[in-house]
């Protein structure tokens, strides 16, 4: 392949990567646990935004469960966010090769 046409190529993918970019912070999502008493918001990029607790789960006599309906929500909402990718990106995504989509 001619070097110079590789170079207009890498401009081409730089665009395409700055528009995923894009995509990715735009993307919120929220997962739950626990009939909804453990919520957790997070966006495209697997950052977590915010964890909301229902009152009524938060007793310190059970603070595994606690841990535990949290990391359910944090799975939820990653579960989510990759679906979201998968439906804003489609194409653009499946031919850049990112794992897990």
């Amino acid at each position: 392949m001619n070097p110079f046409d590789m170079m207009k190529n890498l401009g081409s993918l730089k665009e395409q990567a700055e528009k995923m970019q894009a995509e990715l912070a735009q993307v919120e999502v929220t997962g739950s646990s626990g009939g909804n008493m453990v919520r957790v918001t997070m966006n495209g990029k697997f950052e977590v935004l915010g964890v909301e607790l229902d009152p009524i789960c938060v007793d310190n006599r059970d603070v595994p469960m606690l841990q535990d309906l949290i990391v359910a929500a944090c799975h939820d909402a990653q579960s989510k966010v990759q679906d979201a990718l998968k439906e804003r990106l489609g194409p653009l995504a499946q031919g850049m090769g990112i794992p897990g989509l």
